[in-house]
């Protein structure tokens, strides 16, 4: 190890500096970097001869030493100066730095190649692209749900309320409302606007258009014309017309901002009370004295717009009672869709916590939130903005007061969406308008029905009507229509058997058909009915009807009193048998057509109509009556069967394991009913994709009535995939997801993936359904529900590399290059954090399935002890897995975190090498290097330290008032790139240890600056938007000075060229500690908490700077000197001359 060399010097001569490693000794607990050589009277080229280890002639020379800018000579005598000198040759040539820390030797005798790349890092790197590339592959290509919107028609008009100015809100200038008419149906003037209906308001999304509504806005008022503005029943039930509203947040990205979201909050509490106050003017044009004014409005609100209207419940200036129903289309309720802004994190917390103490309040009255109902409707996979899990209300609201539904699930829809389509979709725009229309009731000042009559259009409306939460009118009807047959009537089918029918009308008359129901206390039978015409209502001219009924009482004559419709098939007989009938039109399910052309459910075909009734639900009736009623032949079928559940359910007990390995292959056998369900409890994770197949059935001499029909579903939320003349189906589901929080009931019994398959029974024929896991199309399932993983990982990655790094330059005096550390940390560092990590994921996923088991007593809403009872963050650690099977995400993402910091790290110094050439070209001609002063040189020596400092004062105080301190980042990240750039060349110029020291120094925490930038870039953008459209408008938020100041003075302190000295005591420790918590946090809650990776490497810099500050002997002296100009020299250290050799 070469000692510090100390003497005198003559002045006036040129001198050049070699980097040499520091002996041992006593001194300052903080380190100076490298001692260095002083040798007077070489050349350019003998000195570079000497430094890369080449033989040299010796010459005499005088020895000095500097501690960088301390600049101590430490030893003066001659004896010193000639046993130094007499050494000097030998060690110079020898190589000075053995160090074998994991395995590797670091040598100084010549400068590394800092693109050197290690066979271990390269690997690891193509394995991670082949990962990365599989994902975004699977993701593009794989298990992609078909869509099938059409694009609707429309004639819109938008008037501006300009009278909802200043004096109605402060948001006046940022924010407008308008009011949608539709040209050629709406009738509106200057002086009347047409307020005839019910207010429903729009709110746009993340950066969203009100625009966005009019696809419902003009269906609003087309279905009205067509077909409610002359149904006087309806008219008088209290149904109206829809008066359109919609919020104009200037495309705001509330997502990114919590302070906008609660603006936009504030902003349409004071629109709703404007809102009102039009409709309570007694001067309104069409005001009916004889309607209540209405108090209430229904919010509609398309991504984060849903967010936005459920705050306005919360905020202070929400009028109570002026919203109790809220429609919300993609929008992310369970958790914010990134966790970038603490604000944003902080808002959806106390929302969110607020929704679930009102409901688990046990009285009414101590519920705010009693009357409203929330519907939250999803677009499923092809949403590639919001993930659809995160729409989920399972944690938030009971199903008495709301639910979640994907629209592949909504009848006639039948169709998955993405995040902008859910808004315009004619088929589904027809559904959301068809059900505001049977809800509202203008007969009460809440201008809708009451709260359970509510939740009984939506689930109408919205579910398929074979959920167990669905409705069934049949049970709380009377009998209306009274149905007579001959005493000797062959129409009566013996008990069990099926009913089929091959075309209608054979007889020409109407005809009956019926089916015994089965004697009460047979458990587990089941009604089924499909056929492919529509059912008829009672006295309608319809092909067909279903009748429920029982034997009718009463003698002839008294009935026509009591039932509305009579339906006499006795032919004149003088024997009939009288019946009481309940017509089942109502609880007529919708299904897909499946023949043979079919080929998606959402193709343009007349749908099945299918019924399915309980025995229990049947217990008053005796016969199932299905009347023929066309006069004349046509086409069609019916199949009508009562079945026992034994035969139609199969529930397995696979697991994944066995799944992975063999499949599951089911025979069903040719006596099956027509409906056969499967059910697997294990499949119930919406990170696993399968590929299902069905055989192939023959049907013998008839031709089949029907193809296999097949239903995929989960029950919660409600999803529901149809697929259609079925062979093969992708199946993909949105059940058990990472990062959500437990739902407020028990799930155990609701776990797991369903299938229904409907079949023709006729053909009394077996069949085989395959499942297997798609292993590629499942990779595509991280892809959403884990891609802030990716900004979150290689942060981790990153402070293990600087640990590393500060580790050897404490020890060894040597900042080794980002790569070369990365390649010793891969050996050792990264693989023990990433087994580790494993095991915690491991033991997280077994330890909530525990407490799943423990809550199991204490989930039921109504009960106080619901909140203190479920942990809602639970999920939030690390991977969020709720599955100990998926342990081995946690090296797959490690690895592909790897990949990304090796090639972001070779892309940045692409970057710098081309800017550093580019620079060293155009400064060529005027470009000098000082050889005689070993320091870092300063990158902006123009400037003095009282203009840096002043730079800096007033950029901090811009940040404390104007702007938010994520763009004085981007700034600083700027500063860093050209510190970076310039450091480089000189580095390149003058081939000195020191230079390629610093170098390395500055690279490095330009990398961990950039890993941070994205957690900083969408409030910049925020902060941008609003300056472009509003730049009079304050940033009210982002001002925290300390969040910033660190990395404002690390990266002015690296501007003038100061390196981090070494650490030799034991505070060295600290630097390491800072990192292992940065990293640890990292992979801890860098998803769920990711704003707080910004201000844990902010205390990293903190630390950095005040290590850099302790040894420039930093006091208010110095400071006070900066301010009046006194400085050191630029010339070169204390007794130097600084000669300047210009560049060949």
């Amino acid at each position: 190890m070469l000692r510090r060399l100390s003497g005198s010097h003559k002045p006036h001569q040129s001198h050049t500096y070699l980097d040499a490693a520091p002996a041992r000794r006593h001194g300052p607990e903080i380190d100076n970097d490298t001692g260095y050589l002083f040798v007077p009277q070489l050349n350019q080229q003998q000195a570079t001869d000497l430094y890369s280890g080449e033989e040299a002639n010796p010459s005499p020379f005088s020895t000095g030493g500097f501690a960088g800018d301390t600049r101590q000579t430490t030893r003066s005598n001659s004896t010193n100066r000639q046993e130094n000198a007499m050494s000097f040759e030998s060690q110079i040539f020898s190589p000075i730095i053995n160090n074998s820390m994991e395995g590797h030797k670091l040598r100084r005798s010549r400068p590394r190649n800092l693109w050197s790349c290690s066979l271990l890092t390269i690997s690891l790197t193509v394995l991670s692209a082949i990962s990365l590339y599989g994902i975004i592959h699977s993701y593009m290509t794989r298990q992609i749900d078909p869509q099938g919107c059409k694009t609707p028609r429309m004639m819109p008009t938008y008037i501006q309320l300009i009278g909802f100015d200043t004096e109605h809100t402060r948001f006046a200038s940022k924010y407008r409302l308008y009011l949608y008419r539709e040209r050629t149906v709406d009738e509106y003037s200057g002086q009347d606007i047409g307020l005839r209906g019910v207010p429903v308001l729009f709110l746009p999304g993340n950066a969203g258009s009100y625009r966005q509504g009019r696809s419902l806005a003009s269906e609003a008022s087309l279905y009205f014309q067509d077909a409610i503005s002359n149904d006087q029943e309806k008219l008088d039930a209290g149904t109206r017309s829809l008066d359109f509203f919609m919020a104009d947040f200037n495309e705001d990205m509330a997502a990114f901002h919590g302070q906008t979201l609660l603006d936009q909050a504030e902003y349409v509490n004071e629109a709703l009370a404007y809102i009102l106050s039009l409709y309570h003017d007694p001067r309104r044009p069409g005001r009916d004295p004889n309607l209540p004014d209405p108090s209430s409005v229904i919010l509609i609100g398309h991504s984060m717009g849903g967010i936005v209207a459920r705050t306005v419940l919360t905020m202070s200036n929400y009028q109570a009672n002026s919203v109790n129903t809220i429609i919300t289309m993609s929008t992310p309720h369970a958790r914010p869709p990134v966790s970038f802004d603490r604000d944003v994190v902080r808002t959806y917390k106390q929302i969110n916590d607020y929704w679930r103490e009102a409901y688990s309040q046990r009285w009414a009255n101590n519920n705010p939130l009693w009357h409203v109902t929330l519907i939250s409707i999803a677009g499923g996979g092809g949403d590639s903005i919001v993930p659809s899990d995160y729409t989920s209300l399972s944690s938030l609201v009971p199903e008495t007061h709301g639910f979640t539904v994907f629209t592949s699930t909504i009848p006639n829809v039948w169709t998955g969406m993405d995040h902008l389509s859910i808004a315009w979709c004619d088929s589904f725009r027809k559904v959301i308008i068809r059900s505001l229309f049977d809800l509202v009731d203008v007969r009460r000042s809440s201008q809708t029905k009451q709260r359970a009559e509510r939740m009984s259009v939506f689930k109408k409306w919205y579910l398929t009507g074979m959920e167990a939460i669905s409705e069934r009118s049949l049970p709380q009807k009377d009998p209306s229509t009274l149905l007579t047959l001959e005493d000797n009537t062959n129409s009566i089918l013996p008990q069990g058997q099926r009913l089929v029918l091959r075309g209608f009308g054979n007889r020409q008359l109407p005809e009956a058909h019926l089916l015994p129901i089965p004697p009460q206390g047979a458990s587990g039978k089941k009604f089924t009915l499909l056929t492919d015409q529509l059912l008829d209502s009672p006295g309608g001219n319809g092909k067909l009807e279903v009748l429920f009924c029982s034997v009718f009482p009463l003698r002839a004559g008294h009935s026509a009193a009591l039932l509305s419709s009579n339906m006499d098939l006795s032919g004149g007989s003088a024997g009939s048998t009288r019946l009481a009938c309940k017509s089942a039109m109502e609880d007529a399910i919708n299904l897909p057509a499946s023949t043979r052309s079919s080929k998606f459910a959402f193709d343009d075909a007349l749908p099945f109509s299918y019924l399915q009734y309980n025995l229990e639900d049947l217990m008053e009736h005796q016969f199932v009556a299905v009347i023929d009623k066309a006069a004349k032949r046509s086409s069609g079928w019916l199949v009508a069967e009562f079945s026992d559940s034994s035969d139609a359910l199969i529930q397995t007990k696979v697991g994944l394991g066995r799944l992975l390995a063999t499949g599951l292959d089911i025979r069903l056998p040719a006596e099956r009913p027509m409906l056969t369900e499967v059910k697997i409890p294990a499949l119930h994770s919406s990170l696993l994709a399968y590929k299902l197949r069905v055989g192939k059935q023959p049907c013998g001499e008839h031709a089949e009535l029907f193809t296999p029909l097949l239903r995929q579903y989960i029950s919660e939320p409600h999803e529901s995939k149809y697929f259609v003349n079925v062979k093969e189906a992708d199946i993909n589901l949105h059940g058990v997801a990472p990062y959500m929080p437990p739902h407020l009931r028990d799930r155990s019994a609701m776990r797991g993936i369903s299938f229904q398959l409907w079949s023709d029974p006729s053909c009394n024929a077996s069949t085989e359904l395959s499942l297997r896991v798609d292993i590629i199309g499942s990779m595509g399932k991280l892809a959403m529900r884990y891609r802030t993983v990716f900004a979150a990982l290689p942060l981790l990655v990153t402070a293990l590399v600087l640990r590393k790094q500060f580790q050897i330059h404490d020890t060894t005096g040597i900042f080794i290059p980002f790569s070369e550390a990365l390649d010793l940390c891969l050996r050792i560092s990264l693989p023990l954090l990433f087994i580790i990590l494993t095991f915690v994921s491991a033991s997280l996923a077994t330890s909530n399935s525990g407490m799943d088991n423990l809550e199991k007593a204490s989930t039921d809403w109504r009960s106080n002890s619901t909140e203190s009872a479920i942990d809602f963050t639970r999920n939030d650690l690390l991977l969020g897995s709720q599955d100990s099977f998926f342990w081995f995400l946690v090296p797959l993402f490690g690895l592909i975190s790897i990949g990304l910091c090796v090639v972001v790290n070779y892309v940045v110094m692409a970057l710098i090498y081309g800017l550093a050439t580019i620079r060293s070209v155009l400064v060529s001609r005027r470009g000098y290097i000082k050889h005689d002063d070993p320091r870092p040189a300063a990158i902006y020596p123009s400037l003095s330290s009282r203009q840096r400092i002043i730079n800096s004062a007033v950029l901090l105080c811009f940040v404390a008032t104007v702007i938010p301190y994520q763009f004085a980042y981007l700034v600083a990240c700027l500063v860093q790139l050209a510190t970076c750039v310039q450091t480089l060349q000189y580095a390149r110029e003058s081939k000195s240890n020191s230079q390629y020291n610093f170098y390395n120094y500055v690279h490095s925490i330009f990398i961990l600056m950039l890993w941070i930038l994205p957690v900083n870039v969408p409030v910049f953008a925020v902060w941008v938007h609003n300056l472009a459209v509003h730049w009079w408008t304050p940033f009210s938020s982002h001002h925290n000075v300390l969040s910033i100041m660190p990395f404002i003075l690390l990266v002015e302190t690296l501007t003038n060229g100061h390196m981090i000295p070494r650490i030799t005591s034991r505070l060295r420790h600290v630097t390491s500690a800072l990192f292992i918590i940065l990293a640890v946090y990292a992979a801890l809650y860098g998803v769920t908490y990711a704003y707080l990776l910004h201000h844990i490497a902010n205390i990293v810099t903190a630390w950095l700077v005040g290590v850099h500050f302790a040894s420039s002997g930093f006091s208010f002296r110095s400071l006070n000197q900066a301010f009046e100009g006194s400085s050191l020299g630029e010339d070169g250290p204390p007794g130097t001359n600084g000669n300047i050799k210009k560049l060949p």
